[in-house]
């Protein structure tokens, strides 16, 4: 039997929740991001991919997230709340 891992959906052993620590860490630091929707029209609507990048970047270490993390979770919302 198989468990898939809750953050990268790894095929992993039926005991473990996580295959790595790095996946349990990421996982939970995804949970705890919050980005507020007029951040994401902002993102969304008025900036272009360089703006969008350095916002997530400034938006990223005001909070003391990973840079990686905040664009992954803004890219969910955005598919989320405006598609």
């Amino acid at each position: 039997m198989s468990n898939l891992c809750q953050y990268c959906s790894k095929k992993i052993p039926i005991n473990k929740v996580f295959c790595s620590n790095t996946c349990k860490e990421n996982y939970f630091q995804m949970l705890a991001i919050n980005l507020p929707k007029p951040f994401l029209k902002r993102l969304y609507f008025f900036c272009n991919k360089e703006q969008k990048q350095l916002e997530i970047k400034k938006f990223a270490q005001r909070h003391r997230w990973d840079e990686t993390l905040v664009a992954e979770k803004a890219e969910q919302l955005i598919r989320q709340y405006f598609l």
